[in-house]
């Protein structure tokens, strides 16, 4: 879609049409929500100002990225967003060339624009990489890391501070606002050139020192100190739903030719008066009714989330020794409740896990027992983390994994499938899964216990109600839950248990089931026992095949030198999942109980 010459007027029109096609598409469909209608003129501005077929618009996590993908040949797909099929919900490029990375995960992408501007400058092409980031993904590090690089190397990127939540420093008022936008101008920049240019030419070396103070304190009163001490250039704050100051302010920052930061103010589910402001509550939805902004609810057992939120509570108010930190999901992962009963136990450190995990471990060593609560697919984050300051040490630092296996409508770079293979091979780790919510219950009773490293994994939503009283976890014990009377064995690890006692139903013959809860240290002598008696082993677990649940079954049956046992998989292939409604992923994926006796 065009954006290039409308009037100011129309790109208005056109704002209130792109906000009207994502409100009525995710209060059917589900999606990201607030943040993406908080960005739409800055989208717009971007569009019209730069080039999207050659410059890299670069959207940091992406989630605010439906505005791109509407103005992008893609007005009719949206309805599609998030379906198993349709369009991704982040930021895709075999889905559209406009789309110029991958993303899904926070704080990327002004490494990626310092990679970007690299390689144009190497190439010698005119494009210049714009960038847009939330000021919640300015927590984490990586971005500190990239912009130390980008003001030293000084190559032109823009990048679009779009700030939501909180100022990154308080402005004053209208002044500080003019002068920003008068330092960045072209009348002063020239000036100041002309000026730096005589001093050193005619002046006394003890002058320039204080033309600089004369620059640096005209700039103290700007928020953008932080910036420029970095040697970026500053811009802001502007109104980031004022299209004409957008547009104006962002063909100064492309004309400078140089590193610049314009720091844009938004209101989150701006033009949805229900949403605007509320931070946590719109950010992700589910279906809504639009009129009353009320949640179209399902009627859903309790989740594992809630039963761990609740449990680990529990513990806290027992053993004052427990402590806990999430990254940025207080509410995703339950801890808001402990952050709320026990502010100085517990904590939220943004979009810091590298940080939060060795910050724990410090507190394993000072005899605090911490839980590292987080999703699967962002415990990744912090794997140097995990070895080199947690495991080394076999500091007793418990990580609880939530969103374990597939996690539905955010796709591959959500997925929380890894978890199993990059945690097995460490040195000193523990790893442990329950099967239900009783024995999520007993898992972090006997994880508070534990005098080593160790890993929980738990899925997204509610674990299934199943009919095996839950037993209390004993170190490295597997449980047989069923004896069968034909020669098959069912192994479930986790989630998988449910899925096992799901296909064995559906079968025609007797299966035996063992609940493995245990992938390390693994249970050799149930297994050693259970292979004189069933030959045909298939293995249930929601994580990734490859160094996963079967490999260490194998692995340790070879080391028995047990050669007489058929093992086949049911987790994941070697590929990335795709975004979709679990059940349609698991259809694709042949995973659904009825394909899986079809199989066997």
């Amino acid at each position: 879609m065009e954006v290039k010459g409308k009037s100011t007027e129309e790109l208005s029109e056109l704002a209130s049409q792109i906000r009207d096609r994502i409100i009525d598409v995710v209060s059917r469909k589900g999606g990201h929500f607030s943040s993406t209608l908080g960005a739409v003129e800055l989208t717009l501005g971007m569009h019209y100002v730069f080039d999207v077929d050659s410059d890299p618009f670069i959207f940091d996590v992406s989630h605010q990225c439906y505005a791109h993908k509407l103005l992008t040949q893609r007005w009719e797909e949206f309805e599609t967003i998030r379906q198993f099929g349709g369009l991704c919900g982040f930021t895709k490029p075999n889905e559209n060339k406009a789309d110029y990375f991958v993303a899904g995960h926070s704080s990327t992408s002004i490494s990626l624009a310092v990679g970007a501007a690299k390689s144009i400058q190497l190439k010698n092409e005119n494009r210049v990489p714009v960038v847009m980031i939330g000021d919640g993904s300015m927590s984490a590090g990586m971005v500190y890391e990239a912009l130390n690089e980008l003001g030293d190397l000084k190559l032109p990127v823009v990048i679009i501070l779009n700030d939501n939540e909180m100022s990154i420093a308080k402005p004053i008022g209208a002044i500080s606002k003019y002068l920003s936008k008068i330092l960045a101008g072209k009348f002063y920049q020239s000036f100041k050139a002309r000026v730096d240019k005589f001093i050193r030419n005619n002046m006394p070396e003890g002058t320039t020192y204080l033309a600089k103070r004369l620059e640096s304190s005209i700039k103290l009163i700007t928020p953008g100190i932080l910036f420029e001490e970095l040697g970026i250039d500053y811009i802001g704050p502007i109104d980031g739903h004022d299209i004409e100051e957008i547009i104006e302010t962002l063909e100064i920052a492309k004309s400078m030719n140089k590193p610049v930061i314009v720091h844009a103010r938004t209101v989150k589910g701006k033009g949805y008066k229900i949403a605007e402001g509320q931070h946590e509550h719109w950010h992700g939805v589910g279906p809504f009714n639009v009129q009353d902004g009320e949640f179209i609810k399902k009627v859903v057992q309790k989740s594992a989330t809630a039963i761990y939120s609740e449990t680990l509570l529990n513990l806290a108010r027992k053993y004052e020794n427990i402590v806990g930190v999430t990254a940025a999901m207080p509410s995703g992962t339950g801890i808001d409740k402990l952050i709320e009963e026990f502010p100085t136990r517990f904590w939220d450190v943004a979009i810091a896990e590298q940080h939060a995990i060795t910050s724990m471990a410090a507190m394993a060593k000072e005899g605090f027992k911490p839980f590292i609560t987080i999703y699967s697919t962002f415990l990744q984050r912090g794997f140097d983390q995990i070895i080199h300051d947690v495991c080394i040490m076999a500091l007793p630092v418990v990580f609880a994994m939530d969103r374990a296996g597939i996690v539905g409508n955010d796709g591959e770079t959500h997925q929380g499938v890894f978890d199993i293979n990059f945690l097995r091979f460490i040195p000193n780790m523990i790893l442990f899964a329950p099967r239900d919510n009783e024995t999520l219950e007993y898992s972090l009773e006997f994880a508070y216990n534990l005098d080593k490293p160790c890993a929980i994994r738990y899925p997204r939503g509610s674990f299934k109600q199943l009919e095996y009283k839950a037993t209390p976890f004993e170190l490295g014990k597997a449980e047989l839950l069923k004896s069968g009377a034909s020669n098959k064995l069912f192994i479930g690890y986790g989630a998988g248990v449910s899925k096992a006692i799901e296909v064995e139903k559906l079968h025609n013959e007797d299966i035996a089931i063992l609940d493995l809860r245990f992938i390390k240290p693994i249970d050799k002598e149930i297994l050693k026992e259970l292979s004189k008696k069933y030959n045909f082993w298939y293995v249930f677990s929601d994580s990734q095949k490859l160094g996963g649940v079967a490999s260490a079954i194998m692995e340790t049956l070879n080391e028995l030198n047990i050669l007489n046992i058929k093992i086949t998989s049911f987790e994941y292939e070697d590929n990335f999942i795709e975004h979709g409604d679990t059940s349609d992923v698991e259809r694709y994926l042949g995973l659904l109980p009825e394909q899986i006796v079809n199989n066997i």
